[in-house]
């Protein structure tokens, strides 16, 4: 009984540090998200760090319009970025899931 605790807590432990390593890994996948003409591009890190703007000169001319593309590209960029950590921090954290009676069915 004992044994079986002992590794499920050092399947745990280990599991942690594997998220730990997903996590610094995830700040360099690098996200690109444009505006749909292609006048505001956008990247960040999958840990969701912005990390480059590009804005073509007519945008500048419009500040409304530009705080608009800014609001919806970045959202676009946010959405994938959440989407690829959350897939990724799962994946590990599944992989690492002590095997408990019943925990697959509620993970289902």
């Amino acid at each position: 009984m004992f044994g079986d605790m002992m590794g499920m807590m050092n399947k745990i432990k280990e599991t942690q540090k594997k998220v730990e390593e997903t996590k610094e890994r995830l700040k360099t996948v690098l996200i690109d998200e444009e505006s749909s003409d292609g006048l505001l591009k956008v990247t960040i890190t999958a840990n969701r760090e912005l990390k480059n703007i590009h804005i073509a000169d007519e945008l500048l001319e419009d500040k409304e319009q530009l705080e608009d593309y800014l609001v919806l590209t970045l959202n676009k960029a946010i959405k994938k970025a959440t989407d690829v950590n959350e897939a990724e921090l799962a994946a590990v954290a599944k992989e690492g899931m002590p095997d408990i009676p019943g925990m697959n069915d509620m993970l289902k």
